[in-house]
C-alpha cells in the first residue's frame, strides 16, 4: 500500500478517522515524542505480530524517527499478511515539522 505524508496523516487524525497506529522506535525516543499508537520497537516487532492479528485487513500506519525503521516495519508485516500497511514518510521529524 501507498505510504503516507505527515499531513495526509494528520489530517486523517483532525478528521475524526479512526487511525490504527503503531510506533516501531525505542521507548528512548518514544519519551521523547509521542503521537499515540500501539508502541512496539522494531525489534520485537516479528516477535509480536500476532498481538495485531486482527489488523490484517485495516489500514495500519507504522513511524519512527525518520521513515528508515518504520518502512522495514512495513515490508516485515507485508509478508505476514497484513496487506494495508502504510509508512509515514519522514517520521516524527516530518510530523513534528508540520505540528509546530
Amino acid at each position: 500500500m501507498e505510504d503516507i505524508t505527515a499531513k495526509e496523516l494528520n489530517e486523517k487524525i483532525d478528521s475524526g478517522q479512526e487511525v490504527r497506529l503503531i510506533d516501531v522506535r525505542e521507548l528512548h525516543e518514544r519519551q521523547e515524542y509521542n503521537i499515540g499508537g500501539e508502541h512496539m520497537p522494531l525489534g520485537f516487532l516479528i516477535a509480536k505480530m500476532d498481538e495485531f492479528a486482527d489488523w490484517k485487513d485495516e489500514e495500519i500506519v507504522v513511524y519512527c524517527r525518520s521513515g528508515a525503521r518504520s518502512g522495514l516495519a512495513k515490508e516485515l508485516m507485508a509478508q505476514r499478511g497484513f496487506e494495508k500497511v502504510r509508512n509515514l514518510t519522514g517520521g516524527m521529524i516530518a510530523w513534528q515539522a508540520i505540528a509546530k
